[in-house]
């Protein structure tokens, strides 16, 4: 049986990890982000935002994570695995913030694919930063933008998953998969 890989991305602060919460709440297959990891490890290293330190390091950890859960879905025994964000996520905000990245960023998204990616849009009333969200709003709308452009380079087709609740949003995902 192939795992199918289905992706929940989008910018910060638009409830993915909420959804994530809720499809796990349902009996479903989710690996979490691994982001606030990376940033919790780094901060006890005494560096309090690796991201802005240093990007490529914490791209770097953040691809290796994101490449080991897509090899580890696979053993999973689930028919579906959710993942809170995917690789081409690494290249997006590498791109937004203006940093180069070596080929091999390219390679392994290119390697690595998922079978469906669903995108969550900026959601001004639900965004709050907090010590691992340090972006804005407006910052959130332009990493939307990257997101959109460097899936849609790798060929993805999103589904814009729509404001609402958080179990009709979850529902909506469900149905779009005919779960």
């Amino acid at each position: 049986m192939k795992t199918k890989r289905i992706v929940i991305t989008g910018g910060p602060g638009t409830g993915k990890s909420t959804l994530i919460n809720e499809l796990i709440n349902r009996g479903y297959t989710c690996l979490e982000e691994i982001s606030r990891q990376v940033t919790l490890e780094a901060k006890k290293d005494g560096i309090d935002q690796l991201f802005l330190t240093n990007p490529l390091l914490f791209s770097e950890l953040l691809l290796k994570g994101r490449r080991q859960q897509f090899l580890d879905a696979q053993k999973l025994s689930s028919e579906i695995v959710f993942f809170d964000r995917g690789l081409p996520d690494v290249l997006a905000y590498m791109d937004y913030i203006g940093d180069a990245y070596p080929q091999n960023f390219i390679n392994t998204c290119k390697d690595s694919t998922y079978d469906i990616v669903f995108i969550l849009k900026p959601w001004e009333a639900i965004y709050k930063s907090d010590n691992e969200r340090y972006e804005n709003f407006e910052q959130a709308l332009s990493i939307h933008k990257h997101l959109l452009k460097t899936y849609q380079d790798f060929n993805y087709n999103l589904i814009d998953v729509p404001f609402d609740t958080i179990e009709k949003r979850t529902d909506f995902i469900l149905n779009t998969l005919n779960m």
